[in-house]
């Protein structure tokens, strides 16, 4: 397909797509002439994950270019490039952790040892996890990493049938991209509905339990 056809499949417009051919996020297409090329529909897949990390993830264009080397690096396996993913997409806090949050990053992965977690030591959710318990207790709170038990049981469940949605068959390009397109939706899609549902949750409950009796 001709550029022109790549931009009204992809829906993005033109100039972006000839910025992320000079940027080399997105291959050269087959020359066909001096000045134009031929696209296949690996560059619209390409073109629409791209959008997926930008659009959706919020991705700077270095962390993009991260993620696409780590899916063209045929020595990296599947996990391997979900921590790539996980690690662009953050959280990215800055700055050095405090006395109280190296404490708490301390409990932190005790308490994820204790569940039987495998997790990276350069996890960024680690420290944001040990940021929330720091916070918990500068606001009174007598709490330690168990407090977080009751979500993490719910966490797992979850990341379990994510994981599991991820394809073992077919080309290596087409499951790590696959992958790498779960990981951008259940990150951020579905972690903003699951926000949304516990808040509403949250409201039904009170509802019960504080407001008025329902009338039918």
């Amino acid at each position: 397909m001709r550029i022109s056809e790549l931009s009204q499949a992809s829906g993005v417009s033109i100039p972006t797509i000839k910025f992320y051919l000079r940027e080399r996020l997105l291959p050269q297409g087959t020359p066909t002439a001096r000045t134009q090329a031929d696209y296949a529909e690996g560059h619209l897949h390409r073109l629409r994950l791209i959008q997926a990390l930008t659009e959706i993830g919020g991705l700077r264009l270095r962390d993009v270019r991260a993620v696409l080397q780590a899916i063209d690096d045929q020595a990296l396996g599947t996990h391997e490039l979900l921590g790539t993913v996980h690690h662009a997409l953050g959280p990215h806090l800055d700055g050095e952790p405090s006395h109280d949050e190296v404490q708490a990053i301390a409990e932190v992965d005790r308490f994820l040892g204790g569940l039987g977690w495998r997790v990276s030591q350069a996890a960024p959710a680690r420290r944001t996890l040990a940021r929330a318990l720091t916070t918990l207790r500068r606001m009174g709170r007598d709490a330690d990493a168990a407090v977080f038990e009751p979500y993490a049981r719910v966490a797992d469940e979850l990341a379990a049938r994510e994981v599991a949605t991820v394809s073992s068959t077919g080309s290596r390009l087409e499951a790590v991209e696959g992958a790498v397109e779960g990981a951008v939706v259940g990150t951020v899609v579905f972690e903003a509905a699951l926000v949304a549902l516990r808040r509403l949750a949250q409201e039904h409950h009170s509802a019960r339990r504080f407001g008025p009796a329902r009338r039918d």
